[in-house]
């Protein structure tokens, strides 16, 4: 992207440059996760600098949000068992919901007038809800718009299928300035397998994974404990059945663990697994959810978790022996990117293929935490430069900052 039309704020652009975060949320808490810490990372780098993020997740609400940091909470909608979607609470038709959704997000962008939009994931938005607003900031050609996408999206022949049904492809190489991977190119290149152009692909920029800190407020508990998540829990029942299996099966397996349910497990399944819990007389301790899970991950001697981004991110960025039990359906991401990273050394995978999902495979590999060796012992350069390179290249863009050269 030339630096051309960067915003320069001696010339006009005003006092208060805007970053506006579209992030779509139709399940699980990773969108908005990522967006939160990137908006966090950037104002934090200038204190001119204000964010916004239009999100549909439902538990947006749940979470605090740094100075100079809001949200804009989108009607929310949940997929069907048959793959399709509906509206999650207004009994409107989907593609009402679709519109109203659009109508809000072009609005937003017309108010805010942000001077970069930065897009999660999803080119066109979702079922093309983003269009309208790409146009509109194009035709006035101020904003700077930016497509982030996580270190792995699918399988390269799935995705490929996917973009090219959703007209992703058309629209990334139409409306992007640029592309920030917040991850690795020697990990995985998310877009393998999509046919971009030579010119998209120049202007992609491998930022390195998306650092997390602990909090200054929430405690941290003080006995020793494995902390067991499965992130958003949507889908996490069976790693949550197979760790409270292994603590039954075995009555000496320690430390005791605590497990953080997420948001999104079912109510009935939470209820057996409660039952479950306080069986355990004390040896698993269970919450429903917890929005410093920095924290958790910072006093914890090991992890046994899915295999999401931002479970990940804090995986490496609090240096802890963790045990993986990605998920494969439907999509092989967890996989992907717990496969590569056991590759290098990171973590551990407890893998259905080759070990097996049983209460005995989780039991040793709980054992083996206390000498399995930390991330930081497998040296992979650049590995959580990530909230260093967007905030840096923010600041470029907004002509706070003069060009460092940034790749």
């Amino acid at each position: 992207m030339s630096d051309a039309i960067s915003i320069n704020c001696e010339n006009g652009a005003g006092d208060s440059p805007r970053v506006l975060f579209y992030s779509h949320d139709t399940y699980g808490l990773g969108h908005l996760r990522r967006s939160r810490a990137l908006a966090s990372a950037i104002t934090q780098a200038d204190e001119r600098i204000s964010a916004l993020i239009l999100t549909g997740s439902p538990v947006a609400g749940r979470f605090t949000f740094p100075e100079r940091v809001d949200h804009i909470r989108l009607p929310g909608v949940t997929k069907t068992p048959d793959g399709d979607y509906k509206s999650e609470r207004l009994g409107l038709h989907i593609d009402e919901t679709t519109a109203l959704r659009a109508g809000l997000i072009k609005s937003t962008v017309e108010h805010f007038d942000p001077d970069i939009l930065i897009v999660d994931k999803e080119p066109t938005g979702f079922r093309g809800e983003l269009l309208p607003a790409l146009d509109w900031l194009k035709e006035k050609r101020k904003a700077q718009i930016v497509l982030g996408l996580r270190d792995v999206l699918d399988d390269p022949e799935v995705l490929a299928a996917e973009w090219n049904r959703k007209e992703a492809l058309a629209a990334a190489e139409k409306y992007y300035d640029e592309t920030w991977v917040y991850g690795l190119r020697s990990i995985c290149d998310p877009t393998e397998g999509l046919s971009l152009s030579t010119s998209f692909r120049s202007r992609m920029k491998f930022t390195g994974y998306l650092r997390r800190d602990e909090l200054t407020e929430g405690e941290i508990p003080l006995e020793p404990y494995v902390l067991i998540t499965p992130g958003g829990g949507g889908d996490g029942a069976s790693m949550v059945d197979l760790v409270l299996s292994a603590y039954e099966r075995a009555p000496d397996l320690g430390p005791n663990a605590l497990l953080v349910y997420g948001p999104f497990l079912s109510g009935v399944q939470r209820a057996e697994f409660e039952m479950r819990v306080a069986a355990l007389n004390g040896r698993v301790r269970a919450v429903g959810f917890e929005s410093r899970m920095e924290n958790l991950f910072a006093g914890a001697q090991g992890i046994v978790c899915m295999g999401g981004y931002n479970t990940f991110c804090e995986v490496l960025s609090f240096d802890k022996p963790a045990v993986i039990v990605p998920r494969t359906k439907p999509r092989l991401e967890q996989y992907i990117r717990a496969s590569r990273a056991e590759g290098l050394g990171l973590v551990r995978v407890l893998d259905e293929y080759r070990d097996g999902l049983t209460a005995d495979a989780m039991i040793a590999a709980i054992r083996a935490l206390p000498s399995q060796p930390k991330p930081s012992s497998a040296f992979v350069p650049g590995l959580l430069d990530g909230l260093d390179f967007v905030s840096g290249r923010v600041l470029q863009m907004l002509g706070l900052q003069k060009s460092q050269g940034v790749a």
